[in-house]
């Protein structure tokens, strides 16, 4: 969604304050896209700083559904996005290409905003229990459910010497 950044640096400055809805379905990511499965609206406020500068804030919640990174269950995770960034208007005046990723001209793009946003809150690890047990190496069972009957492959035979170098310095 495009919003014309016109009123916020004409001769009056008029401040836009906008209740917008979040017309993202998914994250599209390297991984994979990841459905949000809920958006609240996303609240958006503009104003003028100096010259062609302008501040841009805003606020929403969404749900997004990502694979737990153990089991590859999937695990809804909820987000509180709240951003505020300063960005001059006017193309060549850009400071970095992500805000002129979003700011074209006299617009700004607000689902490109959010998307780097999201991206920024974007959790690093996800598991869908702190104990979960993940999925056998041999047969893929995922171990929160049951147990396999593959046999334990047990410690590589080659760390063997510094097993024994553990047990022989070990701390009693």
């Amino acid at each position: 969604m495009l919003l014309n950044l016109s009123d916020v640096l004409s001769e009056q400055h008029k401040p836009i304050d906008a209740v917008l809805p979040l017309e993202m379905e998914a994250m599209k990511l390297p991984g994979g896209p990841f459905p949000l499965v809920e958006k609240s609206s996303v609240q958006i406020h503009i104003e003028h700083v100096k010259g062609k500068e302008i501040s841009v804030s805003g606020s929403c919640s969404l749900t997004a559904v990502i694979p737990c990174d153990r089991c590859l269950s999937p695990v809804k995770v909820p987000m509180e996005i709240s951003f505020e960034r300063h960005a001059v208007v006017g193309g060549e005046t850009a400071e970095t290409d992500e805000e002129s990723d979003y700011i074209d001209g006299y617009h700004l793009d607000v689902d490109k905003l959010l998307y780097y946003e999201i991206l920024i809150g974007w959790p690093t690890k996800t598991l869908c229990r702190e104990d979960c047990k993940g999925l056998c190496s041999v047969c893929g069972q995922n171990l929160n459910e049951g147990t396999c009957d593959c046999e334990d492959p047990g410690l590589d035979p080659r760390m063997s010497v510094i097993r024994d170098l553990f047990k022989n310095f070990k701390e009693v």
